[in-house]
């Protein structure tokens, strides 16, 4: 289910502890569609050091990430996905380059934690777009992002 919400190709927007993470996993997980997918996909990585980037393929971002990341978004090419990389995603937010929003939702509650959503976000509405359970509880909510949050 999650590999189907990513569509049939896609390319990642990655925060450089992410991509450090991941690089050290996904190309030494074998052979299933997961694993295939986020090898192929080519990673964008919002870094100071693009020459330490090993797993590719890998494309940059540039010094000025966000208008790095506003390039990719005006060029035709495969979705742009953000897998984890809160502080990333977060300054996204804040700058209006979300188009969707899709959160998992996991049946556990750690307490306290990273805040995935920036205290300084400008409010912005969201529309449900669609809403997927599996039978082990994990929620699969896909956004379509609105505008501006309405006032009354």
């Amino acid at each position: 289910m999650v590999l189907e919400a990513q569509g049939p190709s896609f390319d990642l927007l990655l925060g450089r502890n992410t991509y450090d993470l991941w690089a050290g996993y996904w190309p030494q997980a074998g052979n299933f569609p997961m694993a295939d997918r986020l090898n192929a996909a080519t990673k964008y990585v919002a870094t100071h050091r693009p020459d330490s980037l090993t797993w590719g393929p890998v494309g940059p971002l540039g010094d000025e990430v966000m208008a790095g990341i506003r390039n990719l978004k005006a060029q035709d090419g495969p979705d742009l996905i953000v897998w984890g990389s809160s502080t990333l995603a977060a300054s996204l937010m804040r700058v209006g380059l979300v188009d969707e929003l899709v959160l998992i939702v996991y049946p556990v509650l750690l307490g306290r934690g990273l805040r995935y959503f920036a205290e300084d976000a400008e409010p912005c509405e969201f529309a449900l777009t669609s809403s997927q359970a599996t039978t082990t509880g994990l929620q699969l909510n896909t956004y379509r992002c609105v505008g501006h949050m309405r006032t009354a």
